[in-house]
């Protein structure tokens, strides 16, 4: 069976710049902490998010949380110090933002520091072009939708069923998943609106995204329960399991289950449910 991924539902930004986030970030139950040196922070607290960044990764104490750092655009004036800086303690992950082609990520390659993955943000248009090369660069581990950027950009008006945006959500997902990479749906900038968050999560995993992107704790708990498997996906898949298990379908390619077709496929599929769900 193919080896299942650490649980990637949550990934919470928080500015690097905000020493009290940092800490709380540490509490949070969320399955990803993004420090984020870019759009939430200022050019003039730029150095000290970036400091303050160093000493979180140093400090650690972030239990099983998968710890990113996004970092300033490759053709910003802080992209450089910002890896430099990190190679004094290398995050799980850096995020590049503004990734437009495959170069950009070659380019920040060859400064990753020692044992640091890389995610790209898929937020501009020249993106959504070059996603076939992009997904196969090295060192590449995630696609991150960014939804505000490209909404900017395109001049789009996504709506509440992000009807302009739904090709480029499968179409990021597809080239994720034809390079093995995971793939992080952009962020729902409701705070105040759990029914739009929730309705975007069910979405988002209806398109096969592995998590979210999120930019407040209170929409941790919701999202991590729209991503994981619930109780009747659990079992669905024993069900299967448990089918294929029996003495007469050993061996078969198709069975029929509950009134309908079961073949391999879905047995493959519900072992992974059942491993995500055991994490």
């Amino acid at each position: 069976m193919t080896d299942i991924p650490r649980p990637r539902r949550s990934a919470l930004y928080l500015p690097a710049s905000n020493d009290r986030a940092i800490a709380k970030a540490r509490t949070i139950d969320c399955d990803v902490v993004i420090l984020d040196l870019e759009d939430s922070v200022a050019p003039e607290a730029k150095e000290t998010a970036r400091a303050q960044a160093v000493t979180a990764l140093a400090v650690g104490d972030f239990g099983e949380r998968e710890l990113v750092v996004r970092i300033n655009a490759l053709d910003t004036e802080w992209a450089a110090a910002d890896l430099a800086a990190l190679a004094e303690a290398p995050p799980h992950a850096i995020l590049l933002p503004k990734v437009n082609t495959a170069a950009d990520l070659a380019a920040c390659a060859q400064r990753l520091p020692e044992g640091a993955a890389l995610w790209a943000m898929i937020e501009t248009p020249t993106a959504l072009l070059a996603l076939p090369q992009i997904a196969a660069a090295p060192r590449l581990a995630a696609l991150v939708m960014g939804i505000n950027d490209l909404a900017k950009d395109m001049g789009m008006h996504p709506g509440s069923d992000r009807l302009p945006f739904q090709p480029f959500l499968a179409t990021t997902v597809a080239a994720a998943r034809a390079h093995g990479l995971a793939a992080l749906d952009g962020v729902f900038n409701g705070i105040d609106d759990p029914e739009g968050l929730a309705a975007e999560c069910a979405q988002g995993r209806r398109f096969g995204f592995d998590g979210k992107t999120l930019i407040h704790p209170s929409q941790v708990a919701p999202c991590n329960a729209a991503f994981s498997p619930n109780a009747a996906d659990i079992a669905e898949a024993e069900a299967i399991r448990d089918a294929f298990a029996l003495p007469e379908h050993r061996g078969k390619g198709a069975i029929r289950l509950h009134g309908r077709m079961v073949e391999r496929l879905h047995l493959a599929q519900a072992m992974r449910v059942l491993a995500i769900a055991r994490q």
